[in-house]
């Protein structure tokens, strides 16, 4: 596992949907459209904002004067760690196993300053697992891949590295309270999808088939 400050990256989360994102209205979660605008606070903007297909990073222009941003604000660190899971098979009359790759495992920890309830909102309220158009998943059926889960950009380096963590779900979120000083939150998110390094924000559809 890789350890960012948050001083040294950008992170910018939007939905799987191109035309769709996840917004919250004080205490209420909702979804709008990239091409109607939103005056509340965004969790995830849509894949492809205006379907353009532009960067997500920096501010995202909508079809109407509202302008929304992707990133996460106030960062203080990002947790990476890539993985795998393996299943073991043992052959008579060997003492080693064979270690057969079934699937990669991505995990990310964002922790950031606690300055409103839009994670407590997402967190608990259902969206933990993106949207289809304006419906939230339940995470009651075969996710497949498709719009399921959320997205992760990491800019490593400015403009030159960019890791991409496609399809993943919320796992946990934890405040950390400070008496003395500014509470912090952390959320976690996990993706089995393999994870895209390039030089641009990947806004390719999971259907895509990578």
């Amino acid at each position: 596992m890789a350890y960012f400050l948050g001083r040294d990256v950008l992170v910018a989360i939007t939905t799987e949907d191109a035309d769709y994102g996840v917004e919250v209205n004080g205490v209420t979660k909702g979804t709008f459209e990239d091409s109607d605008g939103t005056a509340n606070t965004v969790f995830a903007g849509p894949l492809e904002a205006n379907g353009s297909g532009t960067s997500v990073f920096g501010s995202q222009t909508t079809g109407v004067t509202t302008a929304y941003s992707n990133e996460v604000s106030d960062l203080t660190g990002v947790d990476l760690g890539i993985g795998v899971t393996d299943e073991d098979i043992t052959y008579m009359g060997q003492k080693s196993v064979l270690k057969a790759e079934i699937k990669k495992e991505t995990t990310v920890s964002l922790t950031c300053k606690k300055s409103d309830a839009v994670w407590d909102v997402i967190f608990n309220d259902g969206a933990r697992w993106g949207i289809n158009n304006t419906s939230f998943d339940q995470g009651l059926a075969d996710p497949g891949i498709g719009t399921f889960g959320y997205r992760l950009h990491i800019q490593l380096k400015s403009g030159t590295e960019i890791f991409t963590v496609c399809n993943a779900c919320i796992t946990g979120h934890t405040t950390s309270l400070n008496a003395d000083g500014t509470s912090e939150e952390t959320m976690e998110f996990m993706s089995y999808m393999d994870p895209i390094i390039g030089t641009a924000s990947n806004v390719e559809p999971s259907t895509s088939g990578f």
